[in-house]
């Protein structure tokens, strides 16, 4: 046979080519594909000789000059945008007579492009030009000189007195109006007074990691719930959240109804679906790394504050962006050197914050997305600062900024990431469903049988409400809730630790729709119920820890009760500082 002729070619059929069904799923790994191999074949023809030369150039010139390729790409793509930002100029000027808002129409747009041009000019421009000499002999200069001085007491004692002097007269002339909102502060003092009795070394805290999450707390608490054009910012970003998960209302309405969807606002057919949306935007943002980038970056700075490791930092931050289990991927390969004290800060920031996924959830319940949004922004440091009361560093860690490397992405492109992050949702919204519906029922039954008991004893509002309500009474006062409403609250704080904050949101939503509650009794009570402290959270994180360092498995189960209780006060302590600035009037 002649292997210069084509079709001779075409039509051999070596043996090797002859694979059975069998061998072929042999081949397979784990449901993997299987290694195909190559029919032989050689173009014929001028035109597709001609094709196939032109598209072989062009991926050569491609690969040859890819840099200036992308510097194209980036001028085209600024020109672009620069040409939209003047035509939308010419049009407000022209046509639009309102005056110009920082959070509609064009002025957002002047907004959201003045915070993008920034940063490309901040670590485009400036860091690279100027940011090694900025390091060299300005900041590393600064760092010495803090670190001598802060070797002695007198000025570590000083800086203290300075800070809590300056606190304390912001206080003062804040709460002279209304001195009742420093009843919170008695609960945070509590608070944290409960975390130091219970620590597990009290010896080895280390207060500047304490003192400075919390003094990164409350001046979070100044700038987006106190200072004005914080809340009002804040207000603005949070319905820009709640317009953005609204757009998944859409594709639920495509595939369930409109009747479903919009018109009956069925929960599990009109909110959760919003969390498919969601999950496959992150996803997205993780496969470009930007989501790495931004929590590493946000990361740094936390530790550069407080001390910490980086891990500690890093999933501090993440927890605000992602799930309690998703976050944990930033850290992976770097949990089997955890120390116990490291791995308590993981569980603890993982209990006390919730995820941007499942906003929508409690926005469907009638929680204010400005609250929500906030209290997970506050707890970040308050995990590192209560975490680290409570079960303090006595080991060395192993990991730093130096080693630490980014997570790798399995996904090869865009569309592999967006339809798994999409896929990923089914597991959320299941465990969502089935939680709400097992721990509804589960309710509904306890209340069921002491409402039997309490009728043989002539008590008709024996219920677990009632009683969590009345266990939770002073913990609700000493956080600020007016007298009246403590029980209330009290009742959802019980809802929310022992059952779950789903129960718990939705249980607010009714108090809400019939007026039960106050928006300071609101306020706080959103803040309070703003995380994952519930048994059945607590033990998905242990499963999914233990599952990626089985090593640990042991560590995990001795810190897993201090983690979750770390947790609760995380939450009552930003509840306390809202409850503290928040102003009577003022309410988002």
């Amino acid at each position: 046979m002649d292997n210069s002729d084509p079709e001779a070619k075409l039509n051999e059929r070596p043996e090797t080519n002859e694979v059975s069904i069998d061998d072929g799923k042999k081949n397979g790994v784990n449901g993997g594909p299987v290694a195909h191999e190559y029919l032989d074949y050689e173009p014929s023809g001028w035109l597709e000789t001609t094709l196939l030369r032109v598209g072989s150039s062009t991926d050569d010139f491609i690969k040859q000059n890819r840099s200036v390729m992308k510097t194209v790409t980036l001028f085209a793509l600024n020109g672009l945008v620069i040409g939209f930002f003047f035509g939308s100029l010419y049009h407000y000027l022209t046509y639009v007579n309102e005056p110009l808002e920082l959070c509609h129409g064009f002025g957002s747009l002047i907004a959201f492009l003045g915070i993008i041009y920034f940063f490309i000019i901040y670590f485009v421009v400036v860091k690279r030009l100027i940011g090694a000499w900025f390091e060299r002999t300005v900041w590393d200069r600064v760092a010495k000189v803090f670190s001598k001085l802060w070797t002695m007491i007198w000025f570590r004692c000083c800086l203290v007195i300075a800070v809590f002097a300056a606190i304390a007269v912001y206080l003062f002339i804040d709460t002279r109006d209304d001195p009742s909102r420093l009843i919170s502060l008695i609960g945070l003092f509590i608070i944290l007074l409960l975390g130091f009795v219970f620590s597990a070394h009290p010896g080895r805290i280390n207060w500047r990691t304490v003192s400075t999450g919390l003094l990164i707390q409350f001046i979070f608490g100044v700038l987006f719930i106190r200072w004005t054009p914080g809340r009002q910012a804040l207000q603005c970003f949070s319905d820009k959240v709640a317009t953005f998960l609204s757009y998944g209302v859409d594709g639920a309405a495509f595939a369930f109804g409109d009747l479903l969807v919009r018109t009956e606002g069925v929960f599990a057919f009109s909110t959760l679906p919003v969390i498919f949306f969601f999950s496959m935007l992150v996803e997205i943002l993780f496969f470009w790394g930007a989501l790495q980038w931004f929590v590493l970056k946000l990361g740094q700075v936390l530790r550069a504050a407080t001390g910490t490791t980086v891990c500690e930092s890093v999933i501090a931050v993440g927890n605000v962006f992602l799930g309690m289990t998703e976050s944990i991927l930033l850290i992976k390969p770097y949990l089997a050197l955890q120390t116990p004290s490291e791995l308590h800060v993981v569980m603890a920031s993982g209990f006390a914050t919730v995820s941007g996924t499942i906003l929508a959830s409690y926005i469907g319940f009638g929680a204010e997305p400005a609250h929500l949004v906030t209290a997970s922004v506050m707890s970040a440091p308050a995990a590192v600062c209560y975490a680290k009361l409570l079960l303090p560093e006595t080991k060395r860690s192993l990991t730093t900024v130096d080693n630490i490397q980014p997570v790798e992405v399995e996904d090869k492109s865009v569309l592999s990431a967006a339809t798994r992050g999409a896929t990923n949702g089914i597991a959320l919204v299941l465990n969502i469903i089935a939680n709400i519906i097992a721990f509804v029922a589960f309710v509904a039954f306890v209340n069921g049988v002491l409402g039997y008991c309490g009728n043989l004893i002539g008590s008709e509002n024996f219920t677990l409400e009632w009683i969590f309500g009345k266990v939770f009474i002073p913990l609700a006062w000493v956080m600020g809730v007016p007298w009246e409403e403590c029980e209330l609250v009290g009742s959802l704080i019980g809802l929310k630790t022992v059952v779950n904050e789903f129960v718990a949101y939705q249980r607010m939503g009714e108090m809400k729709r019939e007026g039960l509650l106050s928006p300071r009794a609101e306020l706080i009570a959103t803040y309070s119920l703003c995380g994952f402290t519930n048994p059945g959270s607590a033990g998905i994180m242990i499963g999914a820890i233990a599952a990626m360092a089985p090593g640990q498995r042991e560590v995990l189960s001795s810190v897993a009760v201090r983690a979750f209780f770390a947790g609760c006060g995380i939450c009552f302590m930003t509840a306390c500082i809202a409850g503290l600035l928040m102003p009577e009037g003022a309410f988002i």
